[in-house]
């Protein structure tokens, strides 16, 4: 029987792993590590598990997965703090947070600071891997540079846009929008004037199986207006539908309530 302290490399040797899209798993628990690693195997991924940040680092420094795993207690640096790094570097690799408790405010801070998705443990193995795979759809169903209508530049206020270049402009200065924020957007840019549910924004921009909880939504709204709106407390052209949604306003003209 394999020891359950072995790290993934001795557990899943690089020439039995399936050539499929790379996924690191991030977490102290060496028996998590074997059982996600195990379970990611046999869906067609190629694992490779890490005990914490510092091996993290020094492995992002010379590679790259497809999506990252990544625990929120780790030792030394915890899993904000490497989020938060990758994030102000403008890294916007995709990660799924675990989190030891179901903590709303854990939540909160994790999208905030970028996470794509969040799970609480403990958790079945089959619903890490849905939300993997609903992670991994968006970003395919949006790769970089690809527009959703060719070199198309909507105006928002004082800013432009730009589908194809998934930037926002104003005054000369260009914005990259990390891959969240870009399909929220965008969502919001394909429907203007129409409010949309929280429900409707996580189908658009996240994708129909998404399993992400709609109240989500809030967060990654919250996110959005502090790169488009001139006073995020009072938005003008993400606005709030009270007891429903939200709705675009191009023009920037306020509701009736």
């Amino acid at each position: 029987m394999a020891n359950p302290t072995a790290s993934c490399d001795q557990i899943f040797p690089a020439e039995l792993r399936v050539a499929g899209q790379r996924i690191w798993v991030v977490d102290d628990d060496p028996e998590l590590r074997k059982m996600v690693g195990t379970y990611l195997t046999d869906q067609g991924y190629d694992v490779r598990c890490l005990a914490n940040g510092e091996q993290l680092l020094a492995r992002l420094a010379g590679q790259r997965p497809d999506l990252l795993v990544l625990d929120l207690m780790l030792p030394g640096d915890d899993g904000l703090t490497l989020l938060r790094r990758l994030r102000d570097g403008g890294d916007d690799l995709p990660v799924v947070m675990l989190t030891a408790r179901g903590d709303a405010v854990d939540r909160i801070i994790g999208l905030e600071q970028g996470a794509d998705d969040y799970l609480a443990k403990p958790f079945l193995p089959r619903e890490l891997t849905a939300r993997i795979e609903a992670v991994l759809r968006r970003r395919v169903a949006l790769p970089a540079g690809t527009p959703l209508a060719e070199g198309e530049r909507i105006g928002i206020g004082d800013q432009v846009f730009d589908l194809a270049a998934r930037t926002l402009e104003c005054d000369g200065e260009l914005t990259v929008l990390k891959s969240g924020e870009y399909a929220l957007l965008a969502a919001f840019v394909q429907h203007p004037h129409r409010p949309l549910s929280r429900e409707r924004l996580v189908e658009l921009a996240r994708g129909p199986d998404s399993l992400t909880d709609s109240r989500s939504m809030d967060v990654q709204v919250s996110r959005l207006r502090k790169l488009v709106e001139p006073d995020p407390a009072r938005p003008r052209y993400l606005q709030t539908v009270w007891g429903y949604g939200y709705v675009f306003v191009p023009d920037g003209q306020p509701r009736g309530r």
